[in-house]
């Protein structure tokens, strides 16, 4: 490579380093398959921005020694550099500050005390990203990955303590993944949740479920509460208390956490275990899908063109009530358990209003708490790493479910 040649590629490479700064501050698509690419390198640049920073810093550091930044070209190359740096340094100060838009919601709802009743039982220091990625390993022993059903990917991974008493009956979350019923890992998602439930004193459930499109609906939810079933019936051998279990999930785990919860009992989903019950404590869908039914608007044809081909598998003109059954909007009740709903301002692949408009039909009917905490400038999936909004999610989230604990208990 000529000299001239490789002092234009630092140009071209900062200027992409800039331009993908830029994406994480405030998505630059909204609509249509562009967000796919959008999110998914604008999420972690976003999210994880002191580890991009650093490893960006090292990298110049050994372009510059070499050379790269010579002439004209380089310099201008460096300042583009340095101006992706600082930027990613503004939305990292601005996620650290975000932890009112998860807390106020619950004070505006539960009462400016709602910290003393849901009362903390440990202290614990948040574990930063790389810490929080290993938290499996202190928490999750080989024995602790369970089969709850006949199919092979029925599976799950229990997380707790190991100086938990057998018989301390602690609470208990059921962790549903996202992945657009397509992808369902549920390693390593949630884990600044889990580890710090765990840390506290919880059991938490991480399981897998049967994906699309090599299954089809409603294989997803079916295993979901297969899985709350199997919950019911053998986690007191793990220490915990069957009366009372919540349920999470984000993205396609939000919308199968959110029609868990609004559809106990359920015969037709619960195959071969209709007398189970699947009633549920509490729950918390983060950035969900909760309308697979519209067809107009933001994304929306594109969706349902997903669902028809790969999820559902029939035409949506002609089995409509398939698609409105699946939508937790459509199965608003007034015996709803307490909602904690979470959604980020800037979500590229989930739109916010329909986090807006499922809070807002949920709150007009249920008898219970209604929570939506609308998060700012947050991406799709921006509880994923041990990340300020990672660990305000967890803190959160223990605080509401705590809550929920001890008006109940």
């Amino acid at each position: 490579m000529s000299l001239k040649s490789r002092r234009r590629f630092p140009l071209l490479r900062a200027t992409a380093e800039l331009a993908n700064a830029a994406n994480a501050a405030h998505p630059l698509a909204r609509d249509g398959y562009s967000t796919i690419p959008v999110f998914f390198l604008g999420w972690p640049t976003g999210e994880a921005a002191p580890v991009v920073v650093g490893a960006s810093m090292l990298d110049a550091l050994r372009r510059g020694r070499r050379g790269d930044f010579a002439g004209p070209r380089g310099r201008i190359a460096l300042l583009l550099t340095a101006a992706s740096w600082a930027l990613l340094g503004y939305v990292y100060g601005r996620n650290a500050k975000s932890r009112p838009s998860f807390e106020e919601p619950l004070r505006k709802e539960l009462g400016d005390n709602y910290e003393v009743v849901a009362e903390r039982e440990r202290k614990r220091r948040p574990g930063g990203v790389f810490r929080t990625g290993w938290s499996r390993r202190q928490y999750v022993k080989k024995s602790d990955t369970v089969r709850y059903g006949p199919h092979s990917v029925n599976v799950a991974d229990i997380w707790h303590r190991t100086d938990l008493p057998l018989d301390g009956k602690a609470p208990v979350l059921l962790q549903i993944p996202g992945g657009a019923w397509a992808i369902g890992m549920r390693r390593p998602q949630a884990y600044p949740l889990m580890s710090h439930l765990a840390e506290r004193g919880w059991i938490c459930v991480s399981m897998a479920y049967r994906i699309s499109p090599r299954n089809t609906w409603p294989a997803h939810i079916v295993d979901v509460k297969r899985a709350l079933a199997w919950i019911k019936e053998n986690i007191a051998d793990y220490g915990g208390d069957p009366e009372n279990i919540s349920v999470t999930g984000g993205s396609a785990g939000g919308h199968l956490c959110a029609l868990a919860a609004l559809t106990p009992n359920e015969p037709v989903w619960q195959p071969g275990f209709e007398d189970a019950d699947t009633s549920v404590a509490a729950a918390v869908p983060i950035y969900g899908r909760y309308d697979w039914y519209t067809d107009e608007g933001s994304g929306r044809p594109e969706f349902i063109s997903i669902l028809q081909r790969f999820i559902v598998k029939k035409r949506f003109a002609d089995n409509r009530q398939i698609y409105l059954d699946a939508s937790p909007i459509t199965r608003v009740r007034a015996d709803a358990p307490p909602f904690f709903i979470l959604h980020g301002e800037d979500d590229s692949i989930i739109p916010v209003q329909e986090g807006r408009d499922f809070a807002a039909a949920l709150k007009e009917v249920s008898a219970n708490p209604v929570i939506y905490s609308e998060i700012p400038h947050a991406q799709h999936a921006f509880d994923f790493f041990g990340s300020p909004h990672g660990h305000y999610t967890a803190d959160a989230v223990e605080n509401f479910l705590n809550w929920v604990r001890a008006k109940t208990g």
